[in-house]
């Protein structure tokens, strides 16, 4: 038999089955890799409370804010356009079963915890978009051109047009969690350690001594009489009784056991690190005071959920304003207000400082607010150096003269 050439055996084709599951087999069972001997899924995952609450705050965060169409103007601003049918699937219903904060925050739960990202299927009916459905898991794929990365979308294994594709992808072509699989696996077992070692399961508090020449069966007895008087349900707390020569000796705690928590505390940061969220805000408190977690939370909008709003945006962009006659004139926006916006009176004080300086106008200072516009509303003035219409100076009586009155002012 002719042995295989160098070239033949350094390319050749690898091949993954059930005994070495690569990744994509074990995704194929809804599985993440194992990582140092612990196989988790996505559910065990999302089961350790720091990744549940690094998701929920992630997406629901984002879905929360609002989102409408902006179209741009002859001065190359942009402007709302209330009237466009693109807002009815972002402020209105993504389909008759889905509302938009459902829509957005499912998306990015997917992008969060999923390889392939968020995904979802715009329906068109006549030229114009109809509903948005996000399928459950495997009905709508993803596959890309090994030279070009161009996406090619299917659902039900039917292969769909580009435009009506609304893909929110994650980064690195791997979802958070995926990244963050070994700080989960590792809280996982911290975490699954932590309920066994309330229970008489993951150590012993303490052992029964007995003297030597006790048989097997006497041994036997004097275990099961413990267990049943002192470590059954609602048994314990009751005073021990021992007998022939039995003693009791409790164990304590050693130093490794007092860095534990320290152990389940740190793997919490590893998982925050993963996600990109401040520790305060999965409930971390440990080094949150008053001065920085006002500033975590302004680093939370502008490095953790402003790359998934920009994501967001851009999806919406591709699957709704595709034409290139749309495609410069139309664009998606989240309203970032919500999550700047300060206390009442800082607002207020910020508010009456810009229409002062005259960057805004009182209409837009009241919109703010949620309030309508009022008449004269639309002038740029200062409120604070001219309360009255006009702004003007009293006029001066004829023959006054500054500095002195019509009487004396008179000359001699």
């Amino acid at each position: 038999m002719k042995k295989p050439g160098f070239l033949s055996r350094l390319f050749r084709p690898s091949t993954k089955g059930l005994a070495d599951p690569g990744p994509e087999v074990w995704g194929f069972f809804g599985l993440t890799a194992p990582a140092a001997g612990i196989t988790i899924s996505h559910a065990q995952a999302l089961q350790v409370p720091a990744v549940a609450s690094a998701v929920r705050l992630i997406s629901e965060a984002t879905a929360i804010l609002p989102c409408r169409v902006m179209e741009r103007q002859a001065d190359g601003t942009f402007a709302e356009a209330p009237d466009h049918e693109v807002n009815e699937f972002l402020q209105v219903r993504a389909n008759d079963w889905t509302t938009p904060f459902e829509l957005i925050r499912d998306l990015v739960i997917d992008g969060l915890t999923d390889d392939r990202g968020g995904l979802a299927h715009v329906n068109y009916g006549g030229g114009r978009p109809f509903e948005i459905i996000r399928y459950r898991t495997g009905v709508m794929s993803v596959t890309y051109d090994p030279v070009t990365n161009e996406p090619t979308y299917r659902v039900d294994n039917r292969r769909i047009p580009l435009a009506e594709a609304l893909h929110l992808r994650s980064p690195f072509g791997k979802s958070p969690l995926s990244l963050a699989l070994q700080a989960i696996g590792v809280a996982h077992v911290l975490q699954n350690h932590a309920a066994g070692l309330f229970s008489r399961g993951a150590r012993p508090s303490g052992a029964l001594k007995f003297p030597k020449g006790m048989g097997e069966e006497s041994v036997k007895r004097a275990r099961a009489a413990w267990r049943e008087t002192h470590e059954a349900e609602g048994e314990t707390g009751k005073t021990a009784i021992l007998y022939d020569g039995a003693e009791f000796e409790a164990f304590t705690f050693a130093s490794t056991d007092a860095q534990f928590l320290e152990n389940r505390k740190f793997q919490i940061l590893e998982i925050a690190r993963h996600f990109r969220v401040p520790p305060s805000m999965i409930f971390d408190m440990d080094r949150a005071t008053w001065g920085n977690t006002e500033q975590m939370g302004r680093e939370f909008l502008t490095y953790s959920l402003e790359p998934w709003l920009k994501a967001l945006e851009s999806a919406f962009q591709r699957a709704f304003f595709y034409s290139a006659e749309d495609r410069g004139r139309y664009v998606v926006r989240f309203d970032r207000d919500d999550m700047t916006r300060a206390d009442f009176a800082t607002r207020s004080s910020v508010v009456n400082t810009l229409i002062a300086s005259k960057v805004i106008n009182p209409n837009e200072g009241r919109d703010w607010f949620g309030y309508g516009p009022r008449p004269g509303g639309d002038e740029f003035e200062n409120p604070n150096i001219n309360p009255e219409a006009g702004g003007q100076a009293p006029a001066k009586e004829p023959g006054q003269e500054a500095g002195g009155n019509g009487a004396d002012s008179q000359p001699d």
